[in-house]
């Protein structure tokens, strides 16, 4: 989340307006992420999310997106409820660009998770899994290796060097994952986005799952795979915590045990996750204004997980 266009307080208002949820009293800018703006809204009947979506997403695909919300939160997935306008649409538009209203839901995300909330993340993931499979849209995964791959060669070496010197490597390490990629593995609606700061919990306890954005049809081993790049590392990937990854995958699996294919595809699956962080964090750190009221990632930082899964894989999914 991030925030890239400014709305005014009457513009705003006019918009709140055309919603069934009271007159509004606030609007605080939300300043992390890196694709769409977002406000914390206040109005006289509670909190919201107001998102305005900028960047990666196309219009076409909001009803897939929040549906998907409407969907899960109907069978008790702790994941916030599109709220509709008054004519019962999942968006508006304003100058051209979506934006949506989303139920705002209580909780932190936290900053250093601790295995038993590792193992409650793995479960609730599952659990999106399972009911993720009844949902009636599609949508293909176009952040898959072979697209993440394509977004480091438009980046180019040079440009990639230009982040760091060790960057371009990258490049052939992502046609090795993509030349190896399995195609077959069970599917469902995935996340592909479940870092902590797109969890909400309090305490142990799940309270909501949030940005399902980048969600689509795809393997929820792969899945599985980019919430343990996401979770289970210091924030430079420099340190892996055998604990979390540990605790995640025994969460996941008690409400979804894994088929033999898809634990002995987990070290290529977990490294086809670091090339896509490391391929859009590279874009990203190329193409975010410098105005732009967000802070850049580093795509290093998924390149060291790479190597880790690279060395340890098959030992850390065993």
């Amino acid at each position: 989340m991030a925030v890239y266009t400014h709305l005014g307080a009457e513009e705003l208002a006019r918009l709140i307006a055309e919603y069934d949820v009271g007159q509004l009293v606030s609007a605080k800018g939300i300043a992390e992420g890196v694709s769409n703006s977002n406000w914390l809204v206040e109005t006289t009947q509670g909190r919201f999310i107001l998102t305005m979506y900028e960047r990666r997403i196309d219009t076409g695909d909001l009803p897939f997106f929040l549906g998907l919300l409407d969907h899960l939160a109907e069978r008790d997935c702790p994941v916030p409820a599109t709220i509709h306008d008054r004519s019962g649409g999942l968006y508006r538009l304003i100058d051209g660009k979506a934006v949506a209203l989303i139920e705002f839901l209580p909780g932190v995300s936290p900053n250093a998770p601790t295995p038993a909330q590792a193992r409650a993340v793995g479960a609730a993931l599952a659990e999106v899994h399972l009911a993720a499979r009844e949902f009636p849209l599609d949508r293909t995964d176009d952040l898959a290796p072979r697209n993440t791959l394509a977004i480091l060669e438009r980046c180019g070496s040079s440009a990639l060097a230009s982040i760091d010197a060790d960057l371009p490597r990258a490049l052939e390490k992502g046609r090795e994952v993509v030349a190896a990629w399995p195609d077959d593995l069970p599917s469902s609606v995935i996340h592909s986005d479940l870092f902590p700061d797109n969890v909400l919990m309090l305490g142990e306890q799940v309270t909501g799952m949030i940005d399902f954005y980048f969600a689509c049809n795809g393997s929820m081993a792969y899945d599985l795979a980019v919430t343990h790049a996401a979770w289970c590392f210091d924030k430079r990937g420099e340190r892996f915590d055998a604990a979390i990854g540990e605790a995640l995958m025994d969460g996941y699996c008690d409400v979804r045990p894994l088929g033999d294919a898809e634990r002995a595809a987990l070290p290529l699956l977990a490294q086809g996750a670091c090339l896509r962080f490391v391929a859009s964090r590279a874009e990203d750190w190329l193409d975010t204004p410098a105005d732009a009221l967000v802070t850049r990632k580093d795509p290093m930082d998924f390149v060291r997980r790479w190597d880790f899964y690279v060395e340890n894989g098959a030992r850390v999914f065993a």
